[in-house]
C-alpha cells in the first residue's frame, strides 16, 4: 500500500482567518505514532499560526496552541478533526473576548 492522502482542504473563517487540513494515510506508523496516519492541521490568524496539530517523524502526536506545545492522545482521524475544530472556536472566543 502507498500514502493515500486522505484530507486536503483549506477553510476560510473570516478574511483574516483560515484553517488547513491535510491528513494522509500511511502503509506503516511513523516513529512516535502508533497509527499509519500522518497529519497536519493549522488554524492561522493575521498571518500567524495560533493553532497546530501535527505528527512529524520521531516527535509523536502533539499540540501546539498559542506558543505552547502539548501532546496530544490521537484516537481516530475523527476525533482529531473534533479536537481541532473545538480549539479553533476556543480561540475565536479569545480573540473575541480579548
Amino acid at each position: 500500500m502507498k500514502a493515500a492522502e486522505l484530507l486536503r482542504r483549506r477553510v476560510a473563517y473570516s478574511q483574516e482567518s483560515f484553517a488547513e487540513l491535510v491528513l494522509w494515510q500511511l502503509p506503516q506508523a511513523l516513529p512516535g505514532s502508533a497509527h499509519p496516519y500522518k497529519y497536519r492541521l493549522a488554524f492561522v490568524i493575521r498571518g500567524v499560526c495560533v493553532l497546530r496539530y501535527d505528527n512529524e517523524a520521531g516527535k509523536g502526536d502533539h499540540r501546539h496552541y498559542r506558543g505552547k506545545e502539548s501532546k496530544f492522545v490521537f484516537e481516530s482521524p475523527e476525533q482529531l478533526i473534533q479536537a481541532f475544530q473545538r480549539d479553533i472556536a476556543r480561540c475565536q472566543r479569545e480573540d473575541r473576548d480579548s
